[in-house]
Parts: structure tokens; sequence; C-alpha cells
């Protein structure tokens, strides 16, 4: 098994876990899955939530919790890789990325948008935009040459099999998954391709779950996987063991696409809340100051306070965002037995 190279980091498993907010990976899961051999990745959406005074200031509180996150996420590591997932999309970016370089992250991964000013802040650290296209993979490597004489580390192809926000329209989204008018490996060879010739890695994501899919992209020219869902029902994923019930009580039918508040399709488990939600009730109760694409007065429910309930286990009020996979999960197994068998 070949190590994934990012720079001068190296991992000897060619996985690097998914970033998952609100509150699902955090240090106790990146921190294990860097230990095993893979890239751990702690999301910064919303990581301050447990703070008393993250009603007040949740930004002030969630840049604090950075840190801290890191340097725990550290001592579990063992000297392995710990990145940060942080969206183009978080109110105050900048600040994020800031806090991230300051204790001492490995990788930055960043996405839900284009990271085109992500070299100017990061400055040594390993960078790599997660893009759903060559074209957005080519607008950002152009501007990173011309403005910053630099490339991406690393490139995360996130495709519509994902978790969570999907950088798709719901149309692109049918044609790949449902309908299958449009085949995604398509799409991965164009960024592999191009990326190729930047002398940058590929890790694909979306619907990754087992050792034969990690084998299917690496045929094709990747150098890992960056895979979220099945690190949910771990013993070290940061969430609710209700959270964590709640994927392997899932039946196939039960993963839908939805509608987010922020603007975006999303991928999440059928529950009473998306019944409540669907027939019209409104859920806004204050704003947490997360996203800058939402529209307080208009959303439907807080997406924000929705991810926190169902983190912490208050699944009927909550929003339980998962990706294509989540019905496979049967069992709460560790991190260490999901890396063993990617290394095999």
């Amino acid at each position: 098994m070949n190590e994934l190279r990012i720079g001068d980091l190296s991992a000897r498993i060619p996985v690097i876990q998914g970033g998952m907010g609100v509150g699902v990976s955090l240090s106790g899961l990146a921190g294990a899955v860097a230990a095993a051999g893979g890239v751990g990745v702690i999301s910064t959406a919303q990581i301050g939530y447990r703070d008393p005074d993250f009603g007040r200031h949740p930004i002030e509180c969630n840049l604090k919790a950075v840190g801290e996150e890191i340097k725990k996420a550290r001592k579990i590591a063992d000297g392995g890789i710990v990145g940060v997932n942080i969206m183009v999309v978080t109110r105050q970016y900048e600040d994020y990325v800031k806090a991230a370089v300051e204790a001492g992250v490995d990788l930055i991964i960043s996405g839900a948008g284009l990271p085109m000013k992500l070299p100017e802040i990061a400055g040594e650290v390993r960078i790599a935009p997660i893009v759903s296209s060559r074209k957005a993979l080519q607008v950002i490597a152009k501007h990173w040459k011309k403005k910053y004489d630099r490339k991406p580390d690393l490139v995360v192809v996130e495709g519509p099999l994902a978790g969570g926000h999907l950088g798709f329209s719901r149309e692109d989204v049918d044609a790949y998954t449902v309908t299958h008018e449009k085949n995604y490996d398509d799409e991965v060879r164009s960024i592999i391709e191009l990326a190729d010739a930047l002398e940058t890695p590929v890790v694909v994501a979306g619907g990754v779950y087992e050792r034969s899919d990690m084998e299917h992209y690496l045929a094709m020219g990747a150098k890992g996987v960056q895979m979220a869902t099945r690190f949910v029902t771990t013993r070290e994923c940061d969430a609710s063991d209700a959270y964590k019930q709640a994927y392997i009580n899932a039946k196939e039918e039960d993963i839908v696409i939805v509608k987010s508040p922020v603007g975006m399709p999303g991928r999440a488990i059928h529950n009473a809340f998306l019944d409540k939600v669907n027939a019209g009730e409104r859920f806004m109760r204050g704003c947490r100051q997360c996203i800058t694409t939402c529209k307080p007065d208009t959303a439907p429910y807080c997406i924000t306070e929705a991810l926190i309930n169902a983190v912490q286990g208050n699944l009927d009020e909550g929003l339980i965002f998962c990706g294509s996979n989540a019905s496979r999960a049967d069992r709460i197994e560790t991190v260490a037995d999901i890396m063993e068998e990617f290394s095999k």
C-alpha cells in the first residue's frame, strides 16, 4: 500500500477522515484516525458549541475551540497528521484559518466555496481545496499560481454521494445518483488529469465506505480517498451514542436529499424533524453566525441549532447529515479496525 504524500507530510494509510460538523469530528475522532496512520480532520463548523457562552458569542467560542481541539487531537495522534476542514462560507473565515495556523495544524482542507485567498492566510501550512468539477480546480489553480506562485498541496474531489451539504444542484445530484444520465467517474478522471499536470495528488470523497471503493479510485490515478460516514459509527467518534444509533437504524430509503436553509442541497437521514419542516413548521430562534449564505429572516430553521440537537442526541429536533452509505452501518466499530481494513 502506497503512502499518501502531501508535501512533506506522509500518511501510512491513504485515507483522510472527512470533516463532519457540527461536533461529529472533533479531537477524539481526528486524533484516533491520525494515530492509526491516516489523516484525522477536525471540522471547525460551530466547533465551540459546547462552550457555556456559545449562545451569546458563538464566533469567539469557535475560535477558542479551534486551538483547543487541535491541541487535544495532537496528544491522541501520537505524531500523526492532524488537519482541519474550514468552509469558505464560514463567517469570518480568515479568522478560523489564522486560528488553525496559530495552533500548528498540519493541513487545512477548505471547500463550500472557492478558497481563493487561502494561500495568503495559511502561510506555510499545507492546503487543499475541495472541488467537485475540473472547472473549479482550474479557477483555483490559475489564481493561486498568478497571485501567490503556489499550487495546492492536495486536491479533494467531492462527489455527489457525499454527506451533508453538496457542491451540486439538485438536478445534477439526481442525474448522477438517480437517473444515472451522468457518470461522475468521468469528472474524476478529468480532475485527476489536471491535477497530475500540476503535480498535485488527488483524493476522492463521496460514497467511499470499504476498501474496494478506495481501490476503484486508486486504479483511476487517485492517491487516496476521503471517508466520513464510515467513521461515524466508531467508538471514537465525537457524536452522541444516539446519533450513531440513528445511522445503524437507518434503511436505504431513509437517506434523503434536503434543501438546506443555507441554500444548498444536503443529504440526511429522514426523521420527525424533517417531517415538521416539510409540513411548513418554522424553527428559527436566533442566529448563531455560522454561514454567510443563510438568511435568518426567511430560513425555516437554524441549521446550527438543528445540527447541535442531532449531535447531542435530540434527534426529533435535529438534522442528521449523512453520506449515501449511512444505511450500511450495522454496528459500532473502532477506528483501528477500519484503518486495518484499508491498510491490507
